[in-house]
């Protein structure tokens, strides 16, 4: 290797960075990935955590019973009831690192954030950040810009105890950047199941749970596929709900001093393996893991001293042992599971008997599909070593060490020209392409044995790797391309079908979005705009004044690979798609994928709409459709006549 005499390499080539600019510098060592909102573990959604779950750690302390967030645009606010930050520390706990009350486990001795970074990285990270504290009379105020400490003042108050947090989250590291209110509300819900007689108040709306996770499982469910009623246990740093339903797939909630921990970690191993042993035992029966699983949803919240999570953003535990001198976390686990379920099934034999009569079915469904699953497994990994529709990437989410796990992306794109442009102009790091024959199957009201007779659905299953569960998940993002017009909606129709019909738990943990790319392009000879929206349209051509060129793209494939590269890279443009927890899946596909219905076609009805373009003007007519009928079946009335 030749070296490079220009570079010189001496003592003013190192360099010590303050706090404030390593944390601008590296965000993702603090708050994970950045993103844009589109996702629920994007950063803006962090940052937000970061400064509730002070207020939470100051409820479970018993200080103050309610929260209340208010966002307005990208400001945030954030205000407690709790004992208020003491007066002298306000500027040092929220920009000096290494600075905060949880060092002391007498004060904080189960909390979430024990390293003294949150509120530092969320005011190091936003162009605006204010704290203000109310203490037996008296406040303290300080300001801050991108961490820089800007104003500060003491004063007088009638204000109860408690502390104020405002910030607005910086546009230049979080690009066109927005909250998602699902997103919100599902963070807001979860604080209130984790800490039964908290009141959370979001934007003028009260959030409150009286009876914790067996609320969480209720608003996840719906009651008529359930099974049996929800089992509700708790216990000192413990508290579990389970249930079974009519799905495919396993839901997992899991919660570690009330943070959720989406990635799961030592707990959730511990509780999956402890609800089959205890079953087994229960039964005196050899139950097949996967059957005692399948089709589960269940809740865990455990509290533990001094937590060891895997990053700062705390998705997943690594503890082994519950406090440096308690039991470990699989044994403390194993041993609730199995005194407090054994116990209640017994008590309540008719849950006993539908609960074995669950696992029985899953069992049955299991042994029905095994001979065309080896068959579909066999053609899947001939098909794996020169898979036609799969342009794989090279970073995965299952990889160990990979830096870009999280920006692991599938697109299944509809065709070859679309594919072709995709694929052109991905980033091969971390961009795979999965392209479809032409319309899939409707596989509503299917088993997931058509999963495996279904070459092109048994290729995708195998591409992601979800066949028994989301733990081998090969992609963060799985992004549906289709082509914005009646074909490809139909498709993106029929594959969120099979996506929710087979794999609802991949969709309810946030990895299925659909991709936004522009409708139309407008440019003169100075300056090219591209529009994902009427309104873009008109306000580009209004921009650019006279005579402007308009492109209308109806299909992925009239893009050029050049300018594709800009609509699926830093500024791509993400959907997400998001189950409202009030509604039911099964009467969801039901309605718009069963068979055709009255409801339906008032829907449709009084809903459809057609786009004429004509020389560069567009014009939304309603069509009434119901009128137009009848006056078919008139004209035909008289022809037979």
């Amino acid at each position: 290797m030749v070296e490079n005499e220009n570079i010189i390499y001496d003592e003013s080539s190192i360099r010590s960075l303050d706090w404030r600019e390593h944390i601008r510098l590296r965000p993702g060592m603090y708050i994970g990935k950045l993103g844009n909102g589109s996702s629920a573990d994007d950063g803006i959604y962090v940052l937000l955590k970061e400064v509730v779950d002070n207020s939470i750690d100051e409820y479970v302390m018993g200080h103050g019973s309610k929260i209340e967030i208010d966002i307005d645009g990208r400001m945030v606010s954030i205000r407690d009831y709790g004992r208020g930050i003491p007066l002298g520390k306000v500027v040092e706990c929220v920009s000096k690192i290494n600075t905060g009350g949880k060092y002391d486990s007498k004060a904080f001795q189960k909390s979430v954030g024990l390293n003294g970074v949150g509120t530092k990285a969320v005011n190091a990270l936003s162009t605006y950040f204010k704290v203000q504290s109310f203490r037996d009379g008296k406040t303290k105020i300080a300001e801050f810009s991108k961490g820089d400490l800007t104003k500060e003042s003491d004063a007088k108050t009638d204000e109860k105890n408690g502390t104020l947090v405002v910030f607005e989250a910086d546009d230049s590291i979080f690009k066109h950047y927005r909250y998602i209110q699902d997103y919100i509300e599902n963070q807001v819900w979860n604080y209130c199941y984790l800490n039964a007689g908290l009141s959370i108040w979001l934007n003028g709306k009260r959030y409150f749970s009286k009876n914790g996770l067996l609320d969480l499982l209720e608003r996840k469910t719906d009651e008529e596929q359930l099974r049996y009623p929800i089992i509700h246990l708790k216990g000192d740093d413990i508290e579990v709900a389970l249930t079974h339903d009519s799905h495919y797939g396993e839901d997992y909630y899991s919660f570690v001093n009330g943070q959720h921990t989406t990635h799961g970690g030592t707990h959730l191993t511990a509780y999956k393996e402890a609800i089959v042993k205890t079953l087994r035992d229960f039964y005196n029966k050899n139950l097949d893991p996967s059957d005692v699983r399948a089709s589960i949803v269940t809740a865990i919240s455990i509290r533990v001293q001094e937590p060891v999570f895997e990053s700062q953003t705390k998705t997943k535990l690594g503890s082994n042992d519950i406090g440096p001198k308690g039991p470990t976390i699989k044994s403390f686990i194993n041993d609730f599971i199995k005194t407090k379920l054994d116990n209640y099934l017994h008590r309540n034999q008719n849950i006993a008997d539908a609960l074995l009569k669950r696992i029985q079915q899953s069992e049955k469904e299991r042994k029905d599909m095994a001979g065309v699953r080896k068959l579909a497994k066999e053609r899947a990994k001939k098909a794996n070593l020169h898979n036609k529709k799969l342009r794989d990437c090279r970073v995965h989410l299952t990889d160990n060490d990979g830096d870009n796990r999280s920006e692991s992306t599938l697109f299944i794109t509809e065709g070859d020209s679309a594919s072709g442009s995709i694929t052109k102009s991905r980033d091969v790091q971390t961009q795979a392409v999965f392209s479809l024959r032409g319309k899939p199957l409707n596989c509503y009201g299917l088993t997931k044995k058509v999963v495996y007779e279904n070459e092109e659905f048994n290729l995708l299953q195998h591409a992601l790797d979800i066949e028994e569960d989301l733990e081998n998940l090969r992609y963060q993002n799985i992004v549906i391309a289709t082509d914005a017009d009646v074909d490809g909606m139909h498709i993106r129709l029929l594959m969120l079908t099979f996506f929710l019909q087979f794999f609802p738990d991949l969709v309810k943990a946030g990895h299925l979005f659909i991709l936004d790319t522009p409708l139309f392009r407008v440019r003169n000879k100075k300056e090219t705009i591209y529009c994902y929206s009427e309104e873009e349209k008109q306000s580009a051509i209004r921009k650019l004044t006279g005579a402007p060129e308009i492109t209308r793209f109806k299909g992925l494939g009239e893009i050029s690979p050049d300018e594709f590269g800009m609509f699926i890279g830093d500024e791509i443009r993400l959907q997400p798609i998001i189950l409202n927890e009030e509604t039911a899946v099964p009467n969801l596909l039901e309605y718009y994928m069963g068979k055709n219905t009255p409801d339906r076609q008032q829907f449709i009805i009084e809903n459809l709409r057609v786009e004429i373009d004509e020389t560069n003007e567009d014009e939304e007519l309603d069509i009434d459709l119901e009128s137009s009928t009848k006056a078919s079946k008139q004209k035909q009335k008289k022809e037979a006549a």
